[in-house]
């Protein structure tokens, strides 16, 4: 089913419960889905996308056949993250499928996009979204009531950056997006009653399945845009669910203030320490963390602090090769992406099988286990012999006092192949010495592990998931750039 005929429901069942609160305002579930109609009307006049809006005179069965061909690529440059909902929506419901670009990009940028249609536009944007739409609304449960998505329905489409800060957009079916809402929905307890914070970019596939999620099962999301910690005291007032990346949590739980009703946070993205799942749990507030990619989408949760198993759904094997002590995951599941649009290279690869993997390294695995990940193949750090997973070495950097984040890499070197080299993000506060930094590292790590090179940064790259960016970080290594300042 569409998520936009959902959302219709909700709008006819529900019509003043509140939908979506942005930077520009709110809209209740009556107004947004007069929002999503008028533009799915918008996009059914031929070459609409900008300029003047389309009058909205289709009704629903003249958008399926005269709006976009099904599964037409709809690249979405939008500012505004409301906007953002409405546009993906209205084009779900007439039959195209959306793409959230940044809306940064230059026109080069936008102009390698792969889309049939650009919508930089809607109708009805002199309005603000607490004024839009004022008539009536008439939504029948039978007018709402669209057709089953057709076998292969390409009718989703996100951007995946990675760690390396390259975005490459990955299509996937509808069913395999929008199946999974009721397993998420159970494992974090999201329902019509929470009111749901996604502070980042929804052109992120983290924060964008966030948002439809919410919409879909009638709850209110909370879509502020890029991560802004400074405001985050307003949105914990309201909200009952967050969607976060692991670096975020602190600073939610720094902002938490008591009798806040905040419940249950969403950890993905990256794997979370156990630290802060600890003092989570100190304030009341429960932690349901996943393992996925864009994708693979999800492919292993942690509803309880126990450990990683598979999604519901999902099959996991981690194969090994001989010799070698961790293996690359690989998962065959119903939540699988299509692939790249327009045949981008990226790290997906397929067996004959139905398997699927993006080279994640993890030990060994055996059904009923839990999964234990150890990092992505492609960061792996091959120095004198011996291979060195970033992620374990930060894992134990993060415990030493002053260090807010660090990223690990490998920098070349003549003998060595590469030696190892940490990234440490110190923010506003007092760098922490080289020698605490090594002590720690003696104590915790392999000899071949330990960094022999370590650098401060006020502040790290991030990808647009508010994942570190190595590299970026490499590449600004290699430049010599001045903000990288060496510790000794």
């Amino acid at each position: 089913m569409p998520v936009a005929a959902q959302v219709l429901r909700h709008a006819s069942d529900h019509p003043h419960r509140l939908a979506v609160c942005g930077p520009a305002g709110e809209l209740s579930y009556a107004d947004l889905a007069r929002r999503i109609r008028d533009t799915a009307a918008h996009l059914a006049t031929p070459g609409a996308g900008g300029g003047a809006p389309a009058e909205p005179r289709l009704g629903r069965e003249a958008l399926v056949a005269s709006g976009p061909a099904r599964g037409a690529l709809v690249a979405i440059s939008l500012a505004d993250p409301v906007d953002q909902l409405i546009a993906a929506l209205a084009t779900d419901l007439a039959g195209g499928t959306p793409l959230l670009c940044d809306p940064t990009w230059d026109e080069r940028v936008r102009a390698a996009i792969p889309a049939d249609r650009h919508l930089d536009s809607l109708p009805g944007e002199d309005q603000s979204a607490a004024e839009a739409g004022t008539g009536s609304l008439e939504v029948s449960p039978r007018a709402a009531a669209w057709p089953q998505p057709e076998a292969g329905d390409r009718a989703w489409a996100c951007f995946s950056s990675g760690s390396t800060g390259r975005p490459r957009a990955v299509v996937r079916t509808r069913a395999s997006w929008t199946a999974s809402f009721p397993w998420v929905s159970e494992l974090a307890g999201i329902g019509p009653a929470d009111v749901v914070l996604v502070p980042g970019p929804l052109g992120s596939s983290l924060y964008g399945f966030a948002a439809v999620h919410a919409l879909a099962v009638g709850a209110t999301a909370l879509v502020p845009g890029r991560w802004s910690p400074g405001s985050l005291g307003d949105h914990l007032g309201r909200a009952t669910v967050a969607h976060l990346v692991p670096h975020c949590l602190p600073a939610v739980l720094d902002a938490l203030e008591e009798g806040a009703p905040l419940r249950t946070v969403v950890i993905g993205g990256a794997a979370l320490p156990a630290g802060p799942r600890e003092r989570a749990a100190g304030a009341g507030v429960r932690v349901v963390s996943y393992y996925g990619a864009t994708e693979l989408s999800f492919v292993a949760a942690d509803a309880d602090g126990a450990g990683l198993r598979p999604f519901p759904g999902v099959e996991l094997q981690v194969r090994t090769l001989p010799g070698q002590r961790l293996g690359e995951v690989w998962a065959r599941s119903p939540w699988l992406a299509e692939g790249y649009l327009a045949g981008a290279a990226g790290p997906l690869r397929v067996d004959g099988d139905g398997w699927m993997s993006v080279g994640d390294v993890a030990e060994p695995y055996l059904p009923g286990e839990v999964l234990r990940l150890r990092g992505r193949g492609d960061g792996a750090i091959q120095t004198g012999g011996a291979t060195v997973v970033p992620e374990d070495v930060e894992e134990v950097l993060r415990s030493v006092r002053g260090v807010g984040d660090v990223v690990v890499v490998g920098s070349p070197h003549p003998d060595l192949g590469a030696v190892v080299t940490a990234i440490v993000e110190v923010g506003a506060g007092t760098p922490p010495s080289r020698a605490s930094l090594e002590a720690v590292a003696r104590g915790g790590l392999a000899a071949a592990q330990r960094p022999r090179r370590w650098y401060a940064v006020d502040s790290l790259p991030r990808t647009s998931a508010g994942k570190p960016a190595r590299g970026l970080l490499t590449a600004r290594l290699a430049g010599g750039d001045p903000d990288l300042w060496r510790l000794t």
